[in-house]
């Protein structure tokens, strides 16, 4: 795939206390095979889709054991130059811009309602190698419970334009660069437990949701909503059994109008 532009989605990895565990539960979920681990590079391990990079599983670092969680990492042409916007918007950067080798450079963000997110400047890796097939990465919201400050933080700096869902029962909102949707915004209700904490979810393709929540839930898996018909693509939400978030959902199978969308300026 051609390099992704400035602020699009452009990679996802997790950290698992059992590697081991994540590989078989995705490998049976989204097909996924795997490469060799790099000790060099902490056993970072990345995923395949019919041959395909698509994400990457790696152990914690001692010290760093924390709940898995899958990060999206946006695209960006100079990190250090991204990590000063992340802060003159009011985010946090949890992890300076870093070299990783000539794959790449990344960095660790978090917004200030409080999303932890990744930045890719990308060298010899450039990110995702399929995106919309079965078992690559398809789509992302972000979950807060203080929507105000997010949706000032992410335009700010991926120079998104916005449009807000027109809903009475959902407060939801969409991010684009020109005229490619690139992230979702949606708030968090009084649905969520308080300890729960704001998160990217990150919706990963496959050829049959119901299929796929059957075996998530046969190994262990929790299913938090769905399966459910939209007219982006049947989908459902999965909590891994470890404890990691994510979504799957067939994109061929839409039912219903689109929703309106409102421009915000």
């Amino acid at each position: 795939m051609a390099v992704q532009p400035e602020g699009a989605p452009c990679w996802a990895d997790a950290m698992f206390s059992d590697v081991e565990g994540a590989k078989s539960f995705y490998g049976d979920v989204l097909g996924w095979t795997f490469g060799e681990s790099a000790p060099e590079y902490g056993n970072y391990t990345q995923a395949y889709a019919n041959g395909k990079a698509v994400a990457a599983v790696v152990p914690p670092m001692p010290g760093q054991e924390s709940e898995p969680q899958w990060c999206l990492y946006f695209a960006s042409q100079d990190a250090v130059e991204t990590a000063g916007k992340i802060r003159e918007a009011g985010g946090e950067v949890l992890m300076e811009p870093m070299e990783v080798g000539d794959f790449g450079t990344m960095c660790l963000a978090r917004d200030p309602s409080g999303v932890m997110f990744g930045v890719w400047q990308g060298g010899t890796h450039e990110g995702f190698e399929a995106m919309a097939e079965p078992g690559a990465y398809c789509w992302a919201e972000v979950f807060t419970r203080e929507p105000e400050k997010s949706d000032a933080f992410f335009p700010a700096v991926f120079s998104y334009s916005a449009k807000q869902m027109e809903d009475d029962q959902v407060d939801f909102r969409i991010f684009d660069l020109g005229d490619r949707s690139v992230l979702g915004r949606m708030t968090m209700t009084d649905d969520f437990p308080p300890e729960v904490p704001p998160y990217i979810n990150v919706y990963f393709t496959v050829a049959d949701c119901d299929d796929a929540v059957a075996r998530a839930t046969r190994l262990g898996g929790v299913l938090r909503f769905g399966p459910v018909d939209t007219p982006f693509g049947r989908f459902a939400a999965i909590s891994d059994p470890q404890g990691a978030n994510f979504s799957v959902i067939d994109v061929t199978k839409t039912e219903g109008e689109m929703p309106k969308l409102t421009d915000v300026s």
